[in-house]
């Protein structure tokens, strides 16, 4: 598939027909208080549903509690592998470079900002972790799961953001497109696949091909839960490429709200640290995972830390060489990768019992080893456009 503006501003026309039309379903019957229900109570696949719930809830969410009939088990098994594997990295990918990425897109910012979403960047950041969570736990299209719940209470959330700026007149359409338009939720999507690809790659992650590709995949499937419109999504990192590189060129730059994002991020991981000393690693981190340029419109501090964190592809290179060398070495890495995961989780909802927690154990599971082969180095696809 090739992507141009003309097919680019067609999609930033589109939303989601059906949970649209559930959630105008919902408000215009006065049904608040049921649309709340929902997205507090119903948090696991086939459990009984609140009472009282009119019909249009009930059929959304039979129409949604399925994923799509086109799945490839045996890769999403490999994407859960690959996730098992690398973790930590993935939860810094996405902390460090998919979360600001979303703050240079000005629209992106300034929507956060429309929804609220300024005032609360823990939870917004542990939602974001919990859900990859969700997704690679080995149930999660089974009953009893807490992903299918998370991706239709997802759902239903950005389609009651369209609806009340839209009802609202808080956004301008002509200029901004829907809000959370097909094209967003694609450029979402890569956010956090594809660029978190990259930033392994840059962080010096040794990545297979096949793993890789099936990380990319579990995503393709998130984006089809979550309503993306499935004759318009990239169906390989090629095309994903093309698509991410003509989306920021349309769209990157900066913004008040951009920064302010990016500000609360950095102050909120300076809290997770402990101690003081290491705070500008936070900021030099961002800044070496997204560039100068993206940094700068971000106003992220310059710190000392810059080279040091250009040292971790050599550090992270010599402890893939201890986890591939030492059974002893890759249960110890491993051991730690969860315990990290864990501390930054819990870190951002300040202790408090989270309803998802990372299993302990993962691997037994399918009693098959995690550790990605060494072989068929993954290299990003080079980029389509210039300058």
């Amino acid at each position: 598939m090739t992507y141009t503006e003309a097919s680019m501003d067609a999609l930033r026309r589109g939303g989601d027909e059906l949970a649209d039309a559930t959630v105008a379903a919902l408000f215009e019957r006065g049904e608040v208080g049921t649309f709340n229900t929902l997205m507090r109570y119903v948090s696991t696949a086939g459990a009984p549903l609140p009472d009282g719930l009119p019909d249009v809830a009930r059929e959304y969410l039979e129409a949604t509690r399925t994923p799509p009939a086109w799945v490839d088990w045996e890769e999403m098994e490999r994407a859960r592998l690959f996730f098992i594997d690398n973790n930590v990295h993935i939860s810094t990918a996405l902390s460090f470079a998919s979360m600001p990425a979303c703050y240079v897109v000005p629209h992106v910012a300034k929507l956060l900002s429309a929804a609220h979403g300024l005032k609360y960047p823990s939870k917004r950041m542990a939602e974001t972790g919990q859900f990859t969570v969700y997704l690679m736990r080995p149930d999660a299209f089974e009953a009893g799961s807490r992903f299918i719940p998370a991706v239709q209470k997802v759902r239903l959330l950005h389609a009651s953001v369209r609806h009340h700026l839209g009802r609202e007149g808080r956004w301008d359409t002509d200029a901004f497109g829907t809000p959370i338009c097909q094209e967003d939720m694609i450029g979402g999507q890569m956010f956090f696949s594809l660029l978190v690809l990259d930033s392994l790659h840059r962080l010096g992650i040794h990545m297979s091909v096949e793993g890789a590709e099936a990380y990319y995949y579990a995503w393709r499937v998130v984006g089809a839960m979550l309503g993306v419109d499935q004759e318009a999504v990239p169906k390989t990192l090629d095309e994903a490429r093309q698509y991410l590189d003509l989306y920021m060129l349309r769209h990157m730059g900066p913004s008040e709200e951009g920064v302010l994002l990016t500000g609360q991020l950095i102050d909120l991981y300076e809290e997770v640290v402990p101690g003081t000393l290491l705070d500008p690693v936070v900021s030099a981190l961002i800044r070496y995972l997204v560039g100068d340029t993206c940094a700068d419109w971000l106003a992220v501090p310059r710190t000392r830390w810059s080279a040091v964190v250009r040292t971790l592809p050599h550090l992270l290179g010599v402890l893939e060489t201890i986890e591939d060398r030492s059974p002893l070495g890759a249960w110890a890495l491993d051991r730690l990768g969860h315990l990290t995961s864990v501390f930054e989780l819990s870190s951002l909802t300040r202790g408090r019992v989270m309803h998802y927690a990372i299993p302990e154990q993962l691997k037994k599971e399918y009693g098959v080893s995690s550790t990605v082969p060494r072989t068929r180095r993954w290299t990003p696809p080079a980029a389509t456009v210039s300058g």
